[in-house]
This record gives C-alpha cells, sequence and structure tokens, in this order.
C-alpha cells in the first residue's frame, strides 16, 4: 500500500531531488511501487515596490514528500539519491496521514490559507521577562522585527536603561 513520507534534502534542491527521483523510479521499472512526488509550494501575495504580486514559495523547504510502498528496494532507492539526506522517522521512517497529505494539497491549491499568527505587541508597552539571563525583569518595548519574532526591550540594569535582544516567546504581556 502505498503511504506518503517525507524526504529531507539539501535546502534549494527539492526540484532537482525530485526530477532525480523520477528518473531513477523509470530506469529500475518501480512505477508500480511510487505514486506521486511533491515539492509543496503555493501562491503567495508579496508586495514589491508598492506592487502586489504572486510568487509561488515553498511550503516546507528542504522536504520532499514522496508517495510509496515502504520496501527495502524503494527506500534504498530515494536514500540514496543525490542531495537526500534522510527521511523523516530516521531508519524506520513514520508515513505522515491521509488528512496532513489533504491539508497539504489544498494549501497548494490555494483553498486552505495559513496565515502567520502575528503577535499583538505595542512600542512603548511594558511587559515581563519570564526566560532567559533577564527572566523576572520588567522592561519597555523599544523595536520589534515581526519577522524574525524578535523585540528588542530597555531593561534597569543598575539603574541604566539597557537594550535587550529577545524572542517573542520568551516574554509575557
Amino acid at each position: 500500500m502505498k503511504r506518503w513520507y517525507v524526504a529531507q534534502v539539501y535546502a534549494g534542491y527539492e526540484e532537482a531531488v525530485k526530477t532525480d527521483l523520477e528518473k531513477q523510479i523509470e530506469k529500475r521499472g518501480l512505477q508500480e511501487s511510487f505514486g506521486r512526488i511533491l515539492v509543496p509550494s503555493a501562491k503567495m501575495k508579496k508586495m514589491f515596490q508598492m506592487q502586489q504580486d504572486s510568487v509561488d514559495e515553498q511550503l516546507f523547504p528542504g522536504y520532499v514528500l514522496v508517495e510509496m510502498d515502504a520496501k527495502p528496494e524503494t527506500m534504498q532507492l530515494v536514500t540514496s539519491s543525490m542531495r537526500v539526506l534522510r527521511f523523516l522517522g530516521g531508519k524506520n521512517p513514520i508515513a505522515i496521514s491521509q488528512r496532513e497529505i489533504d491539508r497539504i494539497l489544498m494549501q497548494m491549491q490555494g483553498e486552505l490559507v495559513v496565515a502567520k499568527e502575528q503577535a499583538e505587541f505595542v512600542e512603548g508597552q511594558e511587559v515581563d521577562i519570564v526566560d532567559g539571563p533577564f527572566a523576572g525583569f520588567v522592561g519597555i518595548i523599544d523595536k520589534i522585527d515581526q519577522d524574525s519574532e524578535k523585540l528588542t526591550v530597555m531593561v534597569s540594569i543598575f539603574g541604566r536603561m539597557t537594550p535587550v535582544e529577545l524572542g517573542f516567546n520568551q516574554i509575557k504581556r
């Protein structure tokens, strides 16, 4: 029975791995043991110089989804392919559920929109630091970097306001 497995590959070589696997499958005559090979990507709306464009962006950089019968010869074909590091799960890879595959396919077709959850922080807001070397301190947000999920928080150390860079998960509002 064919199931879906996740192969970890060198980032940026996902399409090359897919092409190579398809050639190797055909060359060895193992088409009946393999199904589809996917490099999950979806159209994302991006702003370029005040113009909105749709760009095809990978959902899981560094990973390729392979539908196959998990037999020693099929596993060996995938893992021996250039630029394939390993299967998720190691020597005994675990198939991902059909529900997860359906969700990924819906994302690829644009039927399911997944937005990055944005933390609501405001410059000047007072926050409690709950993790790291400054745990227990109270600070004031100076800068917010949503992309890298980092904050610059001004903390009073020995009576002086000192900037400290923290992750969103290190503070509590």
